[in-house]
């Protein structure tokens, strides 16, 4: 199955450019409400994925967040606690599957490494179902005749 079926691309997306500020990243996800978002540099290429607490272990751990440097910090600079793999555009859903168990989402890239979207495992986890569903259709609900 090819996975451009369950793609949100890029225009779709929220993410962060590897030089925004600590300060304008904590702005994009103060509104944007996830806790997790893509990171690429300005030529569109993926950099990797940054997480709430990537700005918590800023803070406490690594001690590179303060409040005198949000306006200069780059999120970038930032160590990331966790790898985000993407795939490439040309993966297997087998792919998708064993990345989405650790992810909310798989970044897609291109063959030159640049971030073209993601897929939700939501979506992936649908296409599952329907396809569970398909071979295995689970019992209807049956009224208790109350």
């Amino acid at each position: 199955m090819n996975i451009l079926f369950f793609l949100t691309p890029k225009a779709n997306v929220t993410f962060l450019y590897d030089n925004h500020t600590v300060a304008k990243a904590l702005e994009i996800f103060r509104t944007s409400n996830y806790t997790a978002l893509p990171m690429i540099n300005r030529e569109g290429i993926y950099i990797g994925t940054i997480t709430e607490g990537d700005f918590l272990w800023g803070m406490l751990e690594y001690k590179k967040i303060t409040p005198e440097n949000l306006h200069d910090l780059k999120v970038g600079q930032l160590p990331r606690k966790v790898l985000h793999k993407p795939v490439s555009v040309s993966a297997r859903m087998e792919d998708l599957l064993e990345i989405a168990k650790d992810q909310n989402f798989v970044p897609v890239v291109d063959d030159n490494g640049v971030f073209i979207g993601i897929v939700t495992r939501k979506d992936i986890l649908q296409y599952c179902y329907n396809a569970l569903q398909t071979k295995h259709p689970l019992p209807q609900e049956v009224g208790t005749g109350h």
